[in-house]
This record gives structure tokens, sequence and C-alpha cells, in this order.
């Protein structure tokens, strides 16, 4: 079986090079505590609309005791929401999208191959291929842990309506 490239080639990332620290993110992202998915960015690059972060997991993380028992796995999901956390960060980073915030969409095509346990370091690789101001963004993505694809696919991200979304939340019963 011949090896998947990835998007990007890791070799040439500096990893120790950080970009946007959790602070950083923070500024960009709305996810908070225990759904801050993303340790640090480590490369940019605008032209081709495409970013490299990383998730340093460990022992703490909140799925750590209930999934599973005795065999820690981080949960699909969860690395799904790191690769949409990093596509939101290049989205409001550089103003492509101009929304107040992207959220979740869709999911195309998305394999999990790799388990990843706590002590391990996710990279993750996205590249907007498709971008709709106002209307949608679509990005590859590729999850690596110890040099190899431990989950791909393709993510949409869509406008969240803030402003409307406060409004309810903000109506009484």
């Amino acid at each position: 079986m011949v090896a998947k490239e990835f998007l990007v080639d890791l070799d040439q990332i500096d990893m120790e090079n950080v970009i946007a620290d959790r602070d950083e993110i923070a500024k960009h992202n709305p996810q908070r505590f225990e759904m801050e998915q993303l340790s640090a960015v480590v490369y940019l690059d605008e032209e081709s609309l495409t970013i490299v972060g990383y998730k340093d997991i460990t022992e703490d993380e909140f799925w750590v005791r209930g999934h599973m028992p005795n065999i820690p796995l981080m949960p699909g999901v969860i690395q799904l929401e790191a690769a949409a956390q990093l596509c939101s960060f290049i989205c409001q980073y550089l103003d492509v999208s101009g929304a107040d915030m992207v959220g979740f969409g869709g999911l195309d095509n998305v394999r999990f191959r790799e388990a990843v346990l706590p002590g391990d370091r996710l990279i993750v690789i996205c590249r907007l291929t498709r971008v709709r101001r106002q209307r949608m963004v679509v990005c590859d993505f590729q999850c690596i842990v110890n040099g190899e694809i431990a989950c791909e696919g393709t993510l949409r991200g869509i406008p969240l309506p803030l402003a409307a979304l406060k409004a309810a939340l903000a109506r009484p019963e």
C-alpha cells in the first residue's frame, strides 16, 4: 500500500515556531475550557490558505476517564472538532468568510485510520478549497499522529448568525 501524502510537507514545518498560542487562538475562536482543542498554530500560508496546528493530548483531557475505561482513545468527534477549530481559526484570522463566527456545516469522506492516545501530539492540517464569503467554506483536513494519518476528510463551515442566536437566548420563556 502506498503511503498517502500529507497536505503539507511536515518536514518543512518548525513545530517550535508558534504563530498563535492558546491565548491568540482564543482571540479568534469562541471555544473555552474543555472544548479548546488546539494547543498552537505553527504554519500559515495565506496564498494557498493552508494552516498547521496541533493539540498536545494529556492524561487530563475530559474524555480520558470514560472513552474508554483503561483504553483512553481520543474520540473521533474530538479529532473532528480540532480540525473544525483550525479551519475556523484561519477563516477568522484572515477574515476570508466575512462572518462573526464559522460553525460546523457538515463533513464528507471522513475516515479514521489510527488511534490517538494521551501523550500524543495530534497535528492538524487544513487547506481551504472553496470560500463563498458569507455563505460557506470548504476545507480538506488531515489529523496526523506519530507520522501517520489518524483521520482525514472534508469539512464544511457555515457562518453562524450570532445576533439571532443571542436574541433567541435572551428571550424570556
